[in-house]
């Protein structure tokens, strides 16, 4: 039976099946031997076209997007996953020849979580998908917990702002439920990738600006003028009751 990606941690004694969006038939299969000799199954796609319905079938531990694939794109396809409430937890890595820093920070918004760029080392690869992985092995603590009008429950993996669901990344979801059990705390950026992300040889503080104002969108009725999630300058964000 191949794994299922499952929020609150995942099967190590069972092989994870990844899903590889990519149409180039040699990097495809140097990327397929690589994930295999590290000890997971892989599904490979040359194009977009049937991704969704098979992880619907088979929910993967993990999709790797080429970009500029034909047909639609990895960013289309990413922009659905993450629309999709039974696939929005699966972590979604980009492996790319887009390098540019406003490609990287356009994959982030769109909800990857992380971002390589080609040429690659297969051996950075096989890392990288395990440092993604690895962040979702330490369960959340199971208390549901209430700031204002939003609501966290970890147990059930839902957010909840002014009576609504809200679907949520498990990385969004991770870093909100950091910010909400720290009411007041000030952090700075690398200390929020030591907590959430974990691994962070692979991570830039960036990423933490990207995901804030992704948290933002979803939880503050006016984002540009956060209520909750409050930037503090030189220093870092803070997580606030609203009175």
């Amino acid at each position: 039976m191949t794994a299922v990606f499952l929020p609150c941690g995942y099967n190590t004694h069972v092989k994870s099946s990844i899903f590889v969006v990519e149409d180039d038939p040699d990097i495809s299969r140097l990327v397929r031997h690589h994930l295999e000799v590290a000890g997971f199954t892989v599904k490979l796609f040359a194009t977009a076209h049937t991704v969704i319905a098979e992880a619907e079938k088979q929910r993967p531990a993990l999709f790797v997007l080429d970009i500029m694939v034909p047909g639609k794109d990895g960013l289309e396809l990413c922009r659905q996953i993450r629309q999709m409430p039974v696939l929005v937890s699966i972590p979604v890595i980009f492996l790319t020849a887009k390098s540019g820093e406003a490609d990287r920070i356009l994959g982030l918004e769109l909800g990857a979580d992380d971002y390589i760029a080609k040429p690659f080392s297969p051996r950075e690869l096989v890392a990288r998908v395990k440092a993604v992985l690895r962040r979702f092995e330490r369960p959340l603590s199971q208390s549901p917990i209430r700031v204002g009008e939003i609501e966290v429950d970890p147990g059930a993996m839902t957010l909840t702002v002014r009576g609504q669901r809200v679907t949520t990344t498990a990385t969004e979801f991770r870093l909100l439920d950091h910010f909400a059990r720290h009411l007041g705390r000030v952090f700075t950026r690398d200390q929020l990738l030591d907590s959430v992300w974990r691994d962070t040889a692979y991570v830039t503080p960036r990423s933490v600006d990207v995901y804030v104002r992704r948290i933002r969108e979803k939880i503050e009725p006016d984002p540009e003028n956060p209520r909750y999630l409050k930037t503090v300058r030189g220093a870092g964000y803070r997580f606030e009751a609203v009175k």
